[in-house]
């Protein structure tokens, strides 16, 4: 049972998680401007999404490791400053170098904020780990879901220049998050389990499995989140309606997230994401073969199996390493995740040798190769599962320091 001071916590950082995804979601629309502008190709384009999330990726272990020895509250409002900050100078970049520049300063400030959220998110979750990840993600996922609307209402009425607005709300919830910065220590510190700790037992080959998953489920998801907005442009669709309809596959995955949660704690797990691989090629091929209100259907439903499966994965990589719980997180969310970007990129070059058709179907193929990866994936007895109404504190890491 958590308490107030603790889901006061959970709102704070799901807070926090939407205004440093705010600033992801925001990216696909302002290339949907940018491209034009600065002449950008299929391949330049998914460049900059591979540049906002390598710099992502690559920050969040090493700012993992970093929260695993250190008390490091300061991260999360630091972070989404500096995302924030990049993703509205990024509006009004005046050549593609720049825009890489800028791109990856905000995904600096996503990589800071990420693994110490987590963490202080798991350690006020109490015992329903995978529905108080669910609530954190959900804050992201609103998060990637604004971005693009808001982006084509800023941009669309005031011109790029109207970019600058994005910076509005990842400065009021930093100042939010450093006001909360002593509350938010209170949590951190007081969710430390030594005698938890004690009894945990690192599973590295389930983790290792559970990033190889990960990253196959990142190739679809960077492919829908690239280039949805693009093809239904190609398809003769205004822009508006292209991060419209991004945005509702985003706003799918909250739905998803919020009933993943529970149903893994309850279910299990690996369950969860057997099932989410299982559906996910076959609506993402319905959506670009079929198309139309049919296809729109189809692909908010891969948004929203797809998506579901986030805070499950954060919770299973706790889990099999729980004694560096924020490296572990970092490693799920970024490094991992990251492959899926450098996979946009390729996919990038399929779309401007043949057709964005064809990239999008090379992206169905990778989640069937992971629903093959997670059948190997321990059963979550195994990793340390909570069952709901138990004690579920969070370990801390032996160089941990509240």
């Amino acid at each position: 049972m958590t308490t107030t001071i603790e889901r006061r916590a959970m709102t704070d950082v799901s807070l926090g998680h939407l205004a440093a995804d705010f600033a992801q979601g925001a990216l696909p629309a302002v290339l949907v401007f940018l491209k034009p502008v600065l002449h950008l190709s299929y391949t330049m384009t998914a460049a900059v999404v591979l540049m906002g999330t390598v710099t992502s990726s690559l920050a969040q272990p090493f700012f993992g490791h970093w929260s695993d020895r250190h008390r490091a509250i300061w991260m999360m409002p630091a972070g989404v400053a500096l995302a924030a900050a990049g993703i509205a100078t990024a509006s009004i970049a005046p050549n593609y170098a720049v825009l890489l520049v800028l791109v990856g300063i905000s995904g600096l400030g996503v990589g800071a904020f990420h693994p110490e959220a987590m963490k202080v998110a798991r350690h006020a979750s109490g015992g329903r780990r995978a529905s108080g990840m669910a609530l954190f993600a959900t804050g992201g996922n609103l998060g990637f879901a604004l971005g693009p609307v808001v982006t084509s209402v800023a941009i669309a009425g005031l011109g790029l220049h109207g970019g600058l607005f994005l910076a509005l709300p990842g400065a009021a919830i930093a100042v939010l998050l450093r006001r909360e910065y002593g509350r938010l220590a209170d949590v951190r510190q007081r969710r430390t389990s030594h005698a938890d700790l004690a009894r945990a037992v690192d599973r590295p080959d389930a983790f290792r499995l559970l990033l190889v998953f990960i990253g196959l489920r990142s190739v679809a998801y960077y492919g829908l989140f690239t280039f949805v907005p693009l093809l239904e442009v190609a398809r003769g669709h205004s822009k508006s309606y292209g991060n419209t309809l991004l945005s509702l596959v985003l706003l799918a995955g909250v739905f998803g997230t919020l009933s993943a949660g529970p149903l893994a704690d309850r279910l299990g797990r690996r369950l969860v994401i057997l099932a989410s691989s299982l559906l996910t090629p076959g609506l993402i091929l319905v959506y670009v073969l079929v198309g139309g209100t049919v296809g729109a259907i189809a692909v908010c439903g891969a948004g929203a199996v797809i998506i579901s499966t986030f805070a499950v994965t954060i919770v299973l990589s706790q889990e099999y390493l729980p004694s560096r719980i924020a490296f572990a997180s970092g490693m799920s969310v970024g490094l991992a995740s990251g492959l899926g970007g450098v996979a946009a990129v390729a996919l990038g070059a399929v779309a401007d040798a043949v057709n964005l058709r064809t990239a999008l179907i090379a992206a169905a193929v990778a989640p069937a190769i992971g629903l093959l990866v997670a059948l190997f994936l321990p059963e979550d007895s195994q990793t340390g599962h909570v069952v709901p109404g138990t004690d579920g504190d969070a370990v801390a890491t032996a160089h941990s320091t509240p």
